[in-house]
């Protein structure tokens, strides 16, 4: 059951996950159009740490063992859903609220796959520059993804680089 909270916000993650040279994981919707991180829904009683290792399975068959835990986003970081993207089902969701997490690729040879339930959410992923998705994510999650990145640029960047 998903977890949305007095002001319409719906519980997640989102996982940034870096190869060794400090590309991110980007990833195609599948049947959909657009590029995004990992991300998914709090299930309930389901801890932040507990929801991303559940995605990152889900989403792109990788396991614990497979990513070391780099950063926790400090706060939650929210994004509205545009008007026409709200259902009108109880509870209205209105956007997310998550927490971002920074992951290493531990092994460049671990094999990213997206069959591990009866609906994929991707169907192709790239390893792309860092600040890549800041551009090109869907508009309404540019800002999200611009203070989450931002975020963990100073573990990556010795030169406090900033989008």
């Amino acid at each position: 059951m998903m977890v949305i909270d007095k002001r319409g916000f719906r519980s997640g993650i989102a996982i940034v996950l870096l190869d060794e040279e400090n590309h991110v994981f980007w990833a195609h919707r599948f049947q959909a159009k657009g590029w995004q991180f990992p991300q998914g829904g709090l299930s309930s009683g389901e801890t932040p740490v507990e929801a991303m290792y559940r995605e990152l399975y889900e989403e792109i068959g990788l396991l614990p063992k497979d990513v070391e835990i780099l950063a926790i986003s400090k706060d939650w970081l929210r994004y509205r859903l545009p008007k026409q993207m709200i259902r009108p089902t109880e509870p209205i969701c209105i956007g997310q609220r998550q927490k971002w997490f920074l992951l290493r690729l531990l092994s460049q040879n671990t094999n990213i796959c997206f069959d591990t339930t009866n609906s994929p959410e991707f169907d192709q992923y790239r390893w792309v520059n860092y600040w890549y998705p800041v551009k090109r994510v869907i508009d309404f999650k540019r800002e999200v993804y611009r203070k989450g990145l931002n975020e963990f640029s100073s573990l990556i960047f010795t030169n406090q680089e900033r989008f």
